[in-house]
Order: structure tokens, then sequence, then C-alpha cells
């Protein structure tokens, strides 16, 4: 049950609806067995001709219903057998209502614990995902993580939290039970107590292979997310290369192994119900022969109370069928957990332990900073490099050089290996991460927008921004003309991930989501790298805008946007190779800043 730990953690969070609930399931038992038991002095006023004879060894049972036993006993006395025949109806229809409402004022509490521990769980796994460093990402499937977080926590409220509330009331229904049948006849019981736990341990080991399933399950849908997530993305590159069949195939494989592990899945789980009820019925067949032996030879069990005990035995039926199941679904339930889990305890990497508050005044310095991913090779090697506050600092160099890692360690996406990064003297690990990203803004590459209204995107940054300080960022960024032509303005929809808008339109929107945070450093990730010229002249014209009078870290193919930058670092395989102002660096022969130049054909 250690797995299950953090489900147990959230139903804390409910003490006071879970004694509640607990007393209700008890109360509910209790006159399950009272309108039960009740057949006992039924069928003992019909056979039998005393005129006291209400009796069971139930009923004669302090603990439970002497004064039952001696009210009847008392209507017998005073009007009859028929009278009380009618007082044994309505106790048990007064004890059927009070059992009904109990059970449903015990459901009525545990739906919503079951739903907030699924609430609980999601929201732990999504600040999760908000936590986990970049790296996380680049080594991780997308669609293993989606499936974590959808997949997975479904499988776990389907098969572990919808079952929590059987695994509380129905061992408590048949305790219940079971302790009335011992009063009954603890002869009889006796044998029932060893048969039942052999039936529980048949069904346990029938369940073991449930978890094993349910894992490999669960890792094929996230491979078949994956591979979906791929051919949405990259639907125009499969189409025109024709690659229809062959990531049809892809699919087509995954979703087949899952087609059989499903089966499999199903079979054994849709064997938990009727091997129950077999066993159940072998069970009770010992029961009717062992209590028929009791009641025929030896007369020590009243034919009232064999009924009673073998109508209580079968309402324990249901109850033992449930269990097995929860039983079942715990199993496969836990593998889903597992994954849960193995990703809510991924470490952070990035620990927020700093409590300074960065008030960036002089400059940010790489102090003998190297970089490697855990298990791999040095990225970054004994990097040395002053920015002053107001400068803008270009990187260039081949792709793999580590630019942009390097200018990835500034808001702390990643953490050095070793060295020091400060600003004003101080390591960034001891400002706090919401005070140090507070000062950064970044543009990227590839444009990243999300499926909702232009003003929303550009205020991302900034959720209290005015409409006048939207239109200011917008005008900064030259997107004021083409957001003020469509029909809803600010207000329009660019859809999933900006594709309503042109690659050039996207990135000025970037901009002005940079420009409204209004922050002293920015970093300009190849921004202009994907753009026609039409768009790249007014993406980098409000790049220059945005940069006046800021701190910026610029990462450049196209030398000629960074040809005024104040420094420029030349960056290969890691290690500073070349570092100064554009004409310092192209009037070095045989240089590699001036081979790439020649490549470009810069003037």
């Amino acid at each position: 049950m250690k797995k299950f730990k953090r489900i147990f953690k959230y139903l804390g969070f409910h003490k006071a609806k879970l004694t509640a609930y607990g007393i209700f399931t008890v109360l509910g038992t209790l006159f399950g067995i009272v309108s039960i038991g009740m057949l006992a002095p039924f069928i003992s006023l019909i056979v039998s001709d005393s005129n006291n004879s209400a009796t069971s060894n139930l009923l004669k049972s302090k603990a439970i219903g002497s004064y039952i036993s001696d009210f009847l006993n008392n209507l017998i006395i005073d009007h009859g057998r028929l009278y009380a025949l009618g007082g044994v109806c309505v106790i048990i229809i007064i004890a059927t209502l009070l059992k009904n409402i109990c059970i449903y004022s015990a459901s009525y509490l545990s739906t919503p614990i079951r739903s907030s521990i699924v609430k609980h769980l999601r929201d732990e796994m999504y600040v999760k995902a908000l936590q986990l460093p970049i790296g996380y990402f680049t080594e991780q499937k997308k669609g293993d993580v989606i499936s974590r977080m959808t997949n997975d926590v479904n499988e776990v409220d389907a098969s572990v939290v919808s079952t929590l509330e059987g695994l509380i009331k129905d061992p408590i229904t048949i305790i219940g039970y079971l302790i009335a049948m011992v009063i009954i006849s603890p002869a009889l019981s006796i044998g029932l107590l060893v048969l039942l736990p052999l039936t529980g341990f048949i069904i346990g080991r029938v369940s073991r292979l449930l978890k094993k399933q349910s894992k490999e399950m669960s890792e094929q849908l996230s491979i078949a997310l994956s591979i979906l997530d791929e051919t949405l993305t990259g639907i125009r590159v499969i189409k025109a290369f024709l690659a229809e069949k062959l990531l049809y195939g892809k699919f087509d494989s995954v979703n087949l192994r899952m087609f059989n592990v499903r089966n499999k899945m199903a079979r054994r789980r849709d064997m938990a119900s009727p091997m129950t009820e077999v066993l159940g019925v072998i069970v009770l067949a010992a029961i009717l022969f062992f209590g028929g032996l009791l009641a025929i030879k030896y007369k020590s069990l009243a034919g009232g109370d064999l009924l009673a005990y073998i109508a209580m035995f079968a309402f324990i039926i249901n109850p033992a069928k449930s269990l097995s199941t929860s039983f079942f679904n715990m199993q496969r339930g836990g593998a889903a957990l597992d994954r849960i889990e193995e990703l809510l305890n991924t470490p952070t990497v990035i620990e927020d332990n700093g409590k300074g508050q960065l008030d960036f005044q002089h400059q940010i310095e790489f102090k003998n900073v190297s970089f490697g991913y855990a298990g791999s090779k040095t990225i970054l090697n004994n990097i040395n490099l002053v920015i002053p506050k107001g400068k803008t600092v270009a990187l260039v160099g081949s792709s793999g050089a580590g630019k942009s890692t390097l200018a990835d360690l500034v808001p702390r996406f990643h953490d050095v290996s070793s060295g020091e990064l400060l600003i004003d003297g101080v390591n960034i690990k001891d400002y706090s991460l919401h005070s140090l990203r507070e000062h950064i803004s970044i543009v990227t590459q590839e444009p990243i927008l999300f499926n909702d209204s232009i003003n929303n995107n550009i205020s991302l940054g900034k959720n209290d921004a005015t409409e006048s300080e939207v239109m200011d960022a917008a005008k900064v960024a030259n997107a004021y003309n083409f957001i003020a032509q469509k029909e809803d303005a600010f207000e329009t929809n660019i859809g999933d991930r900006g594709n309503k808008l042109s690659g050039g339109e996207k990135q000025r929107v970037t901009i002005a989501r940079a420009v409204i945070k209004n922050p002293p450093i920015l970093i300009l990730d190849e921004a202009t790298s994907s753009l026609d010229t039409e768009s790249e002249r007014l993406v980098q014209d409000a790049i220059n805008k945005m940069m006046q009078n800021r701190t910026s870290l610029v990462i450049a193919h196209r030398l000629s946007t960074i040809r005024h930058a104040d420094e420029i670092i030349v960056l290969n395989q890691g290690e500073i190779a070349e570092r100064g102002t554009h004409d310092d660096l192209v009037n070095k022969e045989n240089g590699i800043y001036n081979r790439l130049v020649k490549m470009q054909e810069v003037k």
C-alpha cells in the first residue's frame, strides 16, 4: 500500500467527511443486519405453535437485538402471533429505510472526496510540469508526458479513486455481517472463516498480472500519443513526401500492441466477478450442507437462524465480488500511479532557494562557466564574458556551438555545471527565480503563441496591462497596423500556436509581448532567421526599437543583423574562439567570423 501514499495524503484533507462516511457506513450495515435478522423470528412465528416463539441467537444477543426480541415477545403475549408478524414486517421496512438513508448519505459524502483526489493529483502534476527544467522536455517524449498527465490520471481515477469507497464500505459490510453470522452460529462460521481467506488468496494470485499489463498499456499509449503529436505537427511534410503509409505503419503497429494488451487486461479483469461468484456458490453449498447438518442431526441451529445465516452470506457475496474487483482495479491503477509518481518525483534541478531581489544596475558576468547535461559531453567550457548594462552582445557560431545554451543560463533554464554566473557581482542562484526572470524578456526563433486573443498573448507577461499599454507595445513591435485591420482587432483569436497569423505577424506579436514587460535584459534567439525579406525588415526594425537602452544578448545566424553589436562572441565547440566588434573580427584573415561573413557575403 506504500505506492498509494499520495492518495492517502489527499484523503487526509477530508478527515471530517471520512469520519462521517465511516459512521454512516457502519449504521447502514447495522440496519441491514437488523432487517435480515428479522427473518429468523418471521420464520419462527410462522412454523412454531408456541406463544413465545420470536427468538433467535442473533436477537438474543444484547449487543444486537435483545430489545427487539423482548418487544416481539411482548407483542405475542399481549396481542398474538399475527400482530407480532405485522410488527416484524414494520421493523424490516423501517430498518431497510434507515439502511438506505445511511448508504445514500455515505455516497453523498464520498463523491466530492473522490473528485477532490483527482483534482489534487492533476494540480500537482501540472505544477510539477511547470517546475521541471527545460532539459527534461528535450530528453523525454512529449507524448509520454501528456500520457502521464491524462491517461494515467484517468486510469487512477477509474481504477483506484473510484474503488476507494468500496475499499472502506465493503470491508465494513463484510465484517459486520460476519460478526452477526458468528453470533448466530459460531460452529458454522469457523468453517466460513477458513474458506473465505482461501478464496481471497486465489483471487489475489490472478490479479497480480494486471499491474504488468497495465504498465505496458500506458507505455504503448505514450508512444501512440508521440506519433500523433508528430503527425499533427508535421502534416505538411508528411503529405509532401508521401509518407502517409510510413507513419500509418508506425501508428498501426503500436495500436495493434495496445489492442492485444487491452484484450488481455479485459479478460483478466472480467474474470474477477464470475470467479468470485463461483467461489461464493461453492462456499454457500458448504454452508447449506453443514448448516443443514447442524439443524437436522444435532438440533443446534434453528431453521429461522439458518435461513437468516444464508441470507446474510448472500448479502456478503456482492460486497466480496466488489472488493475482489477493487483489488483487480487497484493492481491495474497501481501501474498508472507508478508512472505518475515517477514524474512527480523527478528532481526539479533548478532550486529556487534564493531570497535576493534583483535590481540590475551594472553588468552580467560569466566567470569560468562550464555546462553539460548529466551523463553527456560538456557543451560549454570555461566561458568568461562580461555584458555591461545597456550594451548589446551577439553570439555567433555554427549549429551546436553552444549559443542557445549559453543564453539559457541567464534566466536559469539551466544551472552552470561549474563556475559562476553573476549579475551585479551576485550569483544568480542567490536571487529568487521570480525576481530574476522578471527582469528578462525572450524572443525565440520559433514564435511561441497560445490559442487565445492577440491581446491576451501580448499581455501574457503583464496580466494587469491596460489597453493603451497593449497598443503601445504593438506599435513598438510594428504590429499595430496588421492587428487593427483584423475584424476583431486585438480580440482576434489567433488559433492553435498562432497559425491564423503569418510568420512575420507571429514574430511581431512575440516582440510586443516582450516589449510590454519592459525588462532591462533582452535575449533574442535568432528572432529573424526564419522570415522572408520584408517580414525580416519589419521585425528587425521592431527589435532595434525594443533594444534601445536595454542590455541585449543576441543570437544570430544572419550576421547583417548584429554588425552594430558592442561585442560579438564567436563560439566554437563550446568555447570562445574569437571576440570583438564586427570590424575587428571581419579584418582577421582566416578567422571564423571572417569566413562566416564571406559565406553570407556581408559587405
